[in-house]
C-alpha cells in the first residue's frame, strides 16, 4: 500500500514549501518552471512563493533567473548542529575512536521520515569519504537504518508496514507483518547489525542504535569497512565495539543533560501516515 505525500498539498504554505523539495545533490538551483511543477501552481503564484522564500533567506537569486538555497539554511544548520544532543555527544568521541582504531565511523540521525548522515570520522583514507553530513539514507537498507527501524514501538512498526508493505518486502524484511515484526525483534535483541553491500557495493556496515533519555531512538552509529577488511576481522568483536561506542554516546547525552550543557532533545516522530524511501 503506497501513499503519495504530495497529494496532501492543499494550501499555499504547503505549495510554497514544496518548492524546497526540488533541491538535492544533483539539483542545486531551481527555475520558475520547475518550482511551478513542484508546487502545482500557476507561474504568478509560483513567483510570489519564490519571492517569499527569498525574503525569508531560504532562497537567494542566482544566475539565469534561477534560485539557490539561501543563507538562512546555513544558519539553521549551524543551530541544529550546535544544539543536537546526538551530535554534541558523539562528535569528539567518534574522532577519538576512529583515530585509535583506524575505523571509519558515521553517525546517522532519525528525523521521522528520513535517516540522514549527520557526522563522520574518516580514519581509513583508502576508502573515499562517500558519506557527507546531510546525505539521506534509505530507511529499509543498510545497517545504519535498519537498527533505527527495528527500535520503533510495535504500534509504529505496524503503521510503517501498512504504508510501506511493498518496499519492505523488496528490502527482504518479511513477506507478512508477522515476519517483519520477527525480523525487527531479532535486530532489536542483538543490539547491533551487520550488512554488506546494501547501500554501496563492497562496503560493510556495523551499526548500533543510539537512544535519548526517554529510550526513544535518536539515530545510529556505524563502522564503515571495506569488504576485505571486514573479512579479516572478528564480526562479534566489531558488534561489541559498536555497541560500546553507542553506550558511550548515550552516557554523553545523559551527562550533558544532568549539567544542563545541552537540551536533552527528543526523537523525531514519523508522519501520521509514514511513507519512507525504501
Amino acid at each position: 500500500m503506497e501513499h503519495d505525500p504530495s497529494s496532501a498539498k492543499t494550501n499555499s504554505l504547503e505549495k510554497m514549501l514544496a518548492i524546497l523539495d526540488g533541491f538535492d545533490e544533483q539539483q542545486v538551483v531551481i527555475d520558475i518552471d520547475r518550482a511551478a511543477e513542484l508546487s502545482g501552481s500557476s507561474r504568478p503564484s509560483t513567483y510570489r512563493y519564490l519571492q517569499a522564500l527569498t525574503r525569508s533567506g531560504l532562497l537567494t537569486p542566482a544566475s539565469g533567473g534561477t534560485y539557490a538555497l539561501g543563507s538562512r539554511v546555513i544558519e539553521l544548520e549551524m543551530l541544529r548542529r550546535e544544539n543536537d544532543p546526538l551530535h554534541r555527544a558523539s562528535h569528539h568521541l567518534i574522532r577519538h575512536y576512529a583515530q585509535t582504531t583506524g575505523l571509519n565511523i558515521m553517525v546517522c540521525s532519525y528525523y521521522g521520515d528520513k535517516v540522514l548522515c549527520t557526522d563522520f570520522a574518516w580514519a581509513d583514507r583508502s576508502m573515499p569519504d562517500i558519506y557527507r553530513p546531510g546525505r539521506s539514507m534509505p530507511l529499509f537498507r543498510g545497517a545504519m537504518a535498519k537498527v533505527i527501524l527495528a527500535n520503533h514501538s510495535q504500534a509504529r512498526l505496524r503503521s510503517i508496514w501498512t504504508w510501506n508493505e511493498a518496499a519492505l518486502r523488496e528490502a527482504g524484511l518479511g513477506h507478512t507483518l508477522a515476519e517483519f515484526l520477527d525480523a525487527m525483534a531479532a535486530i532489536r535483541s542483538a543490539g547491533a547489525m551487520i550488512t554488506s553491500g546494501e547501500v554501496f557495493d563492497s562496503l560493510v556496515g556495523v551499526a548500533a542504535p543510539v537512544f535519548d533519555l526517554e529510550e526513544e531512538v535518536l539515530g545510529s552509529v556505524v563502522f564503515v569497512l571495506q569488504a576485505d577488511r571486514f573479512e579479516a576481522s572478528d564480526p562479534e568483536k566489531l558488534s561489541e565495539e559498536i555497541r560500546e561506542l553507542s553506550r558511550g554516546i548515550q552516557r554523553g547525552i545523559a551527562r550533558a543533560s544532568r549539567f544542563n550543557a545541552i537540551a536533552t532533545g527528543a526523537a523525531a516522530k514519523p508522519r501520521r501516515s509514514p511513507v519512507y524511501s525504501g
